[in-house]
Formats: C-alpha cells, sequence, structure tokens
C-alpha cells in the first residue's frame, strides 16, 4: 500500500508533476442491480465502469465477467481475475437467497429492487477513497464509512436493522474491506495505465450552428451544436463580447457511436436581439484556441458567396450561347 501514492503519481503525472496533465478518468466502480420478482424468482445484473465509461458487464448465466475493452483487465493476471470472478459469483448467489430468505422480516413487498455501487477513487495528492452504497427501490438506503455501515435516513429503522445485522458477519467486512481498500485501487492504477493511450486521447469538437422551432412570437431558438470531442468535459456558452447569456440552455452530454461525445446548447432570445451573439467552446484537445461561431455570419458570406457566383455563372452561360450561335452562322454554307 506504501506504493500506491508513487503508481498514482506516476499514471495521473506521466510527464511532470503538472495536475493539469492527466484528462482522462480518475474512479472505478461496480454497480449492482438486484430485482426481486417473488420469493423464487430474482435476477442479478452487474457492470464495471471508470467514471462514465463502462469497461466491464457481467453474464448472470455463467456467472463470469464481460470484458468491454482489450485492457479491461488492467495487469491483473487470468488467476486473479478467475478469483474475483468466482468471489462475485458466490456473492450474488448468497445475497439473492439472503435476502429472500429474510424479506418477510424487513418487510419488503414485492416486486422490489436493490441497487448498489462500490469503488474508489484516485485524488491527485496520492491519496484513494473507497465508497460503497446501497439503495432499495431508488432510495438511499445505507452506506460504508469509516468501515463500518451507517443507515441513510431515507432507510428508517429497516436500514438500522440491515446494519446490526451485517456486522455480525465479520469475514464478509474482512473481505469487503480488503476489496475496497487494497484490490480497487491498485486495479484502478493498472487499468488507467493499461487503457492509457485510448482513455488520455484528445480529440477536437466540430460545432455548428442552426435554428430550432421558435419558442414564441418575435422569438428566435438558437442552436450550438457541439459534437466528436473527448474527452468529456466541455464548456460551450452563448456570449455576446465577453459576457456570458444566463439564459444559455445545456442538454445532456450524449455519446456517439465512435465513442465521443456530443451536445447541444441553446438560447432563447428576441429576434432583434440574435445579431452580434456568439457560440463559444473549449475543450483540453483545443489548446487554448477557442471555437467561436458568430449568428449570422456564415448566412451573409453564403448570400455573398452566390451574390458572385450566380452572376458569373448566368454571363458565363449566356457568353457560351453566344458563341455558339455566332459559330452556327459562320458554318451555314
Amino acid at each position: 500500500m506504501l506504493l500506491l501514492p508513487l503508481l498514482l503519481s506516476a499514471v495521473l503525472f506521466p510527464g511532470g508533476d503538472n495536475e493539469h496533465a492527466f484528462q482522462g478518468p480518475t474512479s472505478f466502480h461496480v454497480i449492482q442491480i438486484s430485482s426481486f420478482a417473488n420469493s423464487t424468482w430474482a435476477q442479478n445484473q452487474g457492470s464495471g465502469w471508470l467514471d462514465d465509461l463502462q469497461i466491464h458487464g457481467w453474464d448472470s448465466d455463467s456467472g463470469t465477467a464481460i470484458f468491454l475493452k482489450p485492457w479491461s483487465k488492467g495487469n491483473f493476471s487470468d488467476e486473479e481475475v478467475t478469483e474475483l470472478e468466482e468471489l462475485f459469483r458466490l456473492y450474488l448467489i448468497g445475497f439473492v437467497r439472503e435476502v429472500q430468505d429474510r424479506a418477510s422480516e424487513f418487510q419488503m413487498e414485492y416486486p422490489f429492487e436493490i441497487q448498489g455501487i462500490a469503488g474508489c477513487e484516485l485524488h491527485s495528492g496520492g491519496t484513494t477513497v473507497s465508497f460503497l452504497r446501497g439503495a432499495l427501490g431508488g432510495l438511499d438506503f445505507l452506506s460504508i464509512k469509516n468501515e463500518s455501515c451507517a443507515p441513510a435516513p431515507e432507510g428508517g429503522s429497516r436500514a438500522q436493522k440491515f446494519c446490526t445485522l451485517i456486522s455480525q458477519y465479520q469475514g464478509i467486512a474482512d473481505i469487503v474491506r480488503k476489496l475496497l481498500l487494497e484490490t480497487c485501487p491498485r486495479y484502478l492504477l493498472g487499468v488507467l495505465d493499461a487503457g492509457k493511450a485510448e482513455l488520455q486521447r484528445q480529440v477536437k469538437p466540430e460545432a455548428w450552428l442552426s435554428s430550432g422551432p421558435a419558442p414564441g412570437p418575435g422569438h428566435l431558438l438558437l442552436v450550438c451544436h457541439v459534437s466528436g470531442f473527448y474527452p468529456k468535459p466541455v464548456w460551450v456558452m452563448w456570449m455576446r463580447g465577453e459576457q456570458e447569456q444566463p439564459g444559455t440552455q445545456q442538454g445532456d452530454v450524449l455519446p456517439n457511436a465512435d465513442g465521443t461525445w456530443y451536445l447541444r446548447v441553446t438560447l432563447d432570445v428576441a429576434a432583434g436581439e440574435a445579431a452580434g451573439l456568439a457560440c463559444r467552446v473549449r475543450h483540453s484537445s483545443l489548446g487554448g484556441q477557442d471555437i467561436i461561431l458568430y449568428w449570422g455570419r456564415s448566412t451573409s458570406i453564403g448570400l455573398i458567396v452566390l451574390a458572385i457566383i450566380v452572376p458569373s455563372l448566368i454571363l458565363l452561360i449566356c457568353f457560351a450561347l453566344w458563341f455558339w450561335r455566332r459559330w452556327s452562322y459562320l458554318n451555314i454554307p
């Protein structure tokens, strides 16, 4: 464990101690969703994530992990991976059995769903923070804090009773502690290193403007599209000069099929006030050179181009027709 801070510095800051050098994910977590239809039927779903990038799935039929990236195993050996798969498989079997056996004791009414998330996060100071939280039907139920169970207020007396119960299983608590405090940080460091070529890549965004459905009489909906960027963090704002427009509305950052991201940012503005507005895009891949798109400028340039090209084409056609007719007359016998 004493080596973790040194390894963390090497992974996060391969070029030195500048904390801005690393643009990739800094946390790993697994998600468990267990659905209980009745006392005899239950289904488990599992997944593993680097921040918001899924790198693992779980095959509940075979009880094995699904590796979604070539580097999803990190620096773990096949033997270590197999041991973890067996541990999770036995845990899920035991979890379902225990919940079904104690459903009436905890006044659980079928159907219900239990969600859990557990993992660790790396901080630039060389520390790791581990976490484990559980929810029942989407409401917070409990969490692990300072290596002890803490019932959530939403969980009520049921959560307090559950914490009392699991405190009796010291062997399970020791396994969870080792997974959170040792296995997870070591795996995260390894997978960040194994996948750094993809995780730390920089892809420049493309941006364009359009108008959306009119929000009302005399108003325009200005739309700024930003697509194809990686990593995910991006800053997009409608501006007038250097002044941010407070009415800017940002949509969700959505994934593209190639692993990059897309964002749509809008502004409701009076039609007479659209002139002079611009969409500004900042992203780590741009090297400090923001993209600035001015509303109406592309349309004006297009009109100018049309005003020059169309008359030129008409004149060229007229000259060609005149020359063809003159040539025809000269060749009449």
